[in-house]
């Protein structure tokens, strides 16, 4: 399993993050997260999202761009916590549903995204934490971060929607879906040790991998 490319993805409070370290740990590989704690427009976003929703999408879209590439061409393996893809699918689709990205940002950006992608080398695998509005609530408030205070079920249920469709289309790498409503991989090590399984499976091409 060594120099794969790994990318994890799904709904906020789905399990990336701790997924993300569990197989780094495991398999050995470099982890890369999603940058915040430098990301000089998330406060302003915060605060006003119509005004600051292009600048902080521009600005992931390059960090990612630039982990995505790096992490590709690494000499051991990598396993990214989300992807480049889902800044577009998922997060940009679902502001500019809600108003919050303006028509013309919003082509604007999806034009510089497909540019973008379009040189990027393609993951090996792409595991897709796949959990219920209900379940992700809970994880969410039990974490309780406050920039999460105000997530609502009905944009839980957007982002749900936006997953669906894109992943109906996605075909640059094969993809694992894990259940995460039925799998606690964290406080369960048979559980773990399940999804490292089918992991293995995927990458040595078994097309027909699916959880019990």
């Amino acid at each position: 399993m060594t120099r794969r490319f790994v990318l994890v993805a799904g709904n906020i409070g789905s399990g990336k993050t701790s997924l993300t370290g569990q197989l780094a740990a495991r398999l050995g590989y470099t982890p890369a997260y999603e940058s915040v704690a430098d990301n000089p427009y998330l406060a302003d976003f915060y605060g006003s999202m119509a005004q600051w929703s292009f600048h902080l999408q521009v600005f992931f879209l390059g960090h990612r761009a630039e982990q995505h590439h790096a992490l590709a061409q690494s000499a051991v393996g990598a396993i990214c916590d989300r992807s480049i893809f889902e800044d577009y699918y998922i997060f940009a689709r679902a502001l500019h549903e809600m108003g919050s990205l303006a028509d013309r940002d919003f082509a604007a950006y999806a034009r510089l995204f497909h540019l973008v992608v379009r040189h990027l080398p393609p993951p090996d695998l792409l595991l897709y934490l796949q959990a219920s509005t209900p379940t992700l609530l809970g994880r969410i408030r039990r974490r309780g971060r406050a920039m999460e205070a105000g997530i609502s079920a009905e944009y839980l249920d957007l982002l749900n929607r936006l997953y669906a469709e894109w992943l109906a289309a996605f075909d640059l790498c094969p993809v694992l879906t894990i259940p995460a409503d039925d799998l606690d991989f964290v406080n369960h090590p048979d559980h773990f040790d399940l999804i490292v399984s089918k992991i293995n499976d995927k990458l040595a091409g078994q097309d027909s991998v699916v959880f019990p």
